[in-house]
């Protein structure tokens, strides 16, 4: 047995950024079989709640802790969005170019990536977010004059979901990959079909067809 060491070389990771990001938007049957590019993204802040213990008492001890159920959450900011996402964020295009607000608000899918790094290789590899049954709340937007420091408006929704069913597991709203620990094979196999290609549309598969992906055969 090794005594334990830290900070050894080529073990200080960090993870950073974020790119890669791609709408899916489900169709009748909740199946995420349509994706959209999704430019000028620059922050996804992943949320977690729930997870909470409540204690229980009994023979005048801490019986046990009882804890509540964990939910997906967090916040999405861009420059921009895809047009598609309008129908996410409460609006209506009845007409070219005419936007009609406070309408209903469709769930979406959303993958993204964030970079892997070390002390030796700062793109030593990457890990791939998939995100379920997402919904977004209304959003403040803040118009500004032009001055001599503009600034781009910047776009931000927060984002709650519904968990999606996994077979052997709880049902989850987000799934991730690391590129550095994955089969190169699978993983490609899987951004084919997440990024799409000239044979198909870009898709999300249902967590479970994702596990099967990557299982050992």
């Amino acid at each position: 047995m090794a005594a334990l060491t830290w900070d050894q070389v080529g073990e200080r990771l960090y993870e950073t950024g974020v790119d890669h990001g791609v709408l899916y938007i489900p169709d009748a049957s909740g199946a995420y079989n349509t994706g959209f590019a999704w430019n000028g993204l620059t922050a996804v802040t992943e949320s977690p709640s729930g997870a909470e213990p409540t204690a229980l008492y009994a023979d005048n001890i801490k019986y046990l802790n009882l804890i509540s159920a964990e939910e997906f959450g967090g916040t999405i900011e861009a420059f921009t969005y895809p047009e598609e996402f309008g129908q996410c964020d409460g609006t209506a295009m009845p007409e070219p170019g005419l936007a009609v607000g406070q309408q209903n608000r469709k769930t979406f899918g959303l993958s993204y990536r964030t970079k892997i790094g070390n002390d030796l290789d700062p793109e030593l590899g990457y890990m791939l977010h998939l995100v379920y049954g997402a919904t977004a709340a209304p959003s403040e937007r803040a118009y500004a004059t032009v001055n001599d420091s503009p600034e781009a408006i910047t776009f931000s929704w927060e984002i709650s979901t519904t968990p999606s069913p996994v077979t052997g597991y709880k049902p989850t709203s987000i799934l991730t990959i690391d590129s550095t620990k994955a089969d190169a094979t699978k993983l490609a196999a899987l951004e084919l079909l997440l990024y799409g290609d000239t044979v198909g549309e870009p898709q999300l598969p249902s967590p479970d067809a994702v596990i099967t992906m990557f299982a050992t055969p």
